[in-house]
């Protein structure tokens, strides 16, 4: 048993160290304890909520780091429900964005969802937004107005406040365009800029890449790693991968 348990590991290692995207810590694990962290969702679902993948993710890294964290998520009807099996939309179905996110919480203490009407700045150090169809359905009007959308009126807020409380902001996947739009002179990742097969497969969100761009941002284009960093958050990934693409979003 310990023999192959070793050799396992050792296959595990090999394919690991060829792999272009890597997991990297810096720092020892649970040195965020005093650290308070604001996470926003969008609903529950990748195409017409929050990314469950991400949202799972970035509970468990601040967790397993020791952080204290709270969600938020708007209380009000979602654009649309999807059916992920068919991936078009469901016919007579309303859903609320609080009440569907609530599925990512255990329903008590701090996990307990809340209005994000009620999200104040000062009770946090830093706000993070996992990705998925929410962020450009239901926290803006991207997926209806393209370059031109408008934001939820509390993620405007949000956004803002934090900036200029010179307070981080975490972005992933599509989420960095919510930022891009109401924040000036911003340097973001969102992947590749052409519509081309990959490492990764096909890059989805190039639509997205040109409209940040043509907000203002400034856009970078980098092969997906992650990182955790001792002292912030900084995660980029592939659309693709079950990661998604982060950004750390600092004041310029």
């Amino acid at each position: 048993m310990l023999a192959s348990r070793a050799l396992l590991l050792k296959q595990a290692a090999a394919v690991l160290s060829r792999q272009p995207a890597c997991l990297v810590h810096q720092g020892d694990w649970g040195n965020w304890g005093n650290t308070n962290i604001a996470v926003v969702f969008s609903g529950c679902g990748w195409w017409d909520g929050t990314d469950v993948h991400e949202a799972a993710y970035t509970m468990y890294h601040l967790s397993r780091n020791g952080a204290r964290f709270q969600i938020f998520a708007p209380n009000q009807q979602q654009m649309h429900v999807m059916d992920h099996m068919k991936m078009q939309p469901s016919s007579g179905e309303n859903r609320n964005m609080m009440m569907e996110s609530a599925r990512f919480s255990h329903g008590q203490g701090m996990m307990q969802m809340q209005d994000l009407s009620r999200l104040d700045v000062n009770s946090f150090d830093a706000v993070i937004f996992p990705g998925g169809h929410g962020i450009v359905k239901n926290l803006s009007s991207f997926n209806k107005d393209g370059k031109d959308c408008k934001l939820h009126n509390d993620v405007e807020r949000i956004l803002k406040e934090f900036h200029r409380s010179r307070k981080p902001i975490g972005l992933s996947s599509m989420s960095p365009l919510l930022a891009c739009r109401v924040l000036p002179n911003l340097e973001i990742t969102m992947g590749y800029e052409r519509d081309e097969s990959s490492r990764w497969g096909r890059w989805p969100n190039t639509n997205m890449v040109q409209a940040v761009k043509s907000m203002g941002a400034r856009h970078n284009i980098r092969e997906p790693y992650i990182s955790l960093l001792r002292h912030g958050i900084h995660w980029d990934g592939g659309n693709n991968s079950i990661w998604g693409y982060r950004t750390l979003l600092k004041r310029y």
